[in-house]
């Protein structure tokens, strides 16, 4: 199998994409965690469809867990990771340490507001999104991407670095991607491997319940009950529920009425000691 180039150093990555740029080639930036699933994989299909080279980041980026969530269990398969993204056809993954990321005396985070500020994830994860927005603009800058791909399963994620990226003149496009889900509807994500058997038949209760949702909104039901009812579902089911809202799909407002705008529902709910989050667009 082809190997993949590895860039654990700025200098290494920037010398590489100047090379690509001088050449006229677009570069395409797919920031992960790693543990990658084939929902990462359809992240790199798109950026090649929008750029002729593509680096995948491969950072678990201690800034944005809280002192109680799983940074140190975050799950880390970076041979697997990069004989998936070789057999992509992705040009190189950027692998720093942290301390490449964070050398002795950084100092520096990025305040936010707007989509970052709404109380859904920011509720219950406070300083994670401002933790999301440093490690991106780093490497947005490093990278000097022309461009790059999120998907929409971290939907308030999606509107956050949009946002930043806008507000800070990066000069970097954001590219959304649908959610890519398994066969029955379950959203992939890293994490899903902490589901027991039991718990992985019961989790795509959440997309169910927020399809039909959807259905009974645009069939204008009343907007409050449909909601409560949906979020009864969920925790008689077992969940432990953070959120399930219908908010304005490009603010991510609060909303009183279907009149309020395009409307995206998101969720996110505990089973066992796995999170899950997803969305879709009403």
């Amino acid at each position: 199998m082809t190997q993949i180039a590895v860039f654990e150093t700025v200098a290494a990555m920037r010398a590489k994409v100047a090379a690509w740029h001088a050449a006229g080639e677009k570069v395409a930036l797919v920031p992960t965690m790693g543990a990658l699933h084939q929902g990462h994989i359809a992240l790199v299909k798109e950026a090649q469809r929008h750029a002729r080279r593509v680096i995948t980041t491969i950072f678990v980026n201690p800034t944005q867990f809280a002192p109680h969530e799983d940074f140190k269990k975050y799950p880390r398969t970076f041979d697997q990771d990069c004989a998936m993204l070789a057999e992509a056809q992705a040009d190189a993954v950027f692998f720093p340490q942290v301390e490449e990321m964070y050398p002795p005396g950084f100092a520096t985070r990025i305040l936010l507001l707007g989509p970052a500020a709404v109380g859904l994830d920011d509720r219950f994860r406070p300083t994670h999104f401002e933790g999301v927005a440093t490690v991106c603009c780093k490497l947005f800058t490093q990278s000097q991407a022309d461009c790059a791909v999120f998907g929409e399963k971290d939907y308030q994620q999606l509107k956050v670095v949009t946002r930043m990226a806008a507000d800070l003149d990066l000069g970097i496009e954001i590219i959304p991607l649908a959610t890519f889900r398994e066969p029955d509807g379950l959203a992939m994500s890293s994490r899903n491997r902490y589901l027991s058997a039991e718990h992985r038949a019961l989790a795509p209760l959440l997309h169910k319940v927020m399809q039909a949702l959807a259905a009974r909104l645009r069939n204008r039901d009343d907007l409050f009950k449909a909601v409560t009812e949906a979020q009864g579902e969920i925790i008689s089911a077992g969940f432990e529920l953070d959120y399930l809202e219908a908010r304005h799909a490009d603010t991510l407002a609060a909303i009183t009425s279907l009149a309020d705008g395009p409307i995206r529902l998101l969720v996110a709910a505990r089973i066992g000691g796995t999170r899950l989050i997803d969305n879709i667009a009403v």
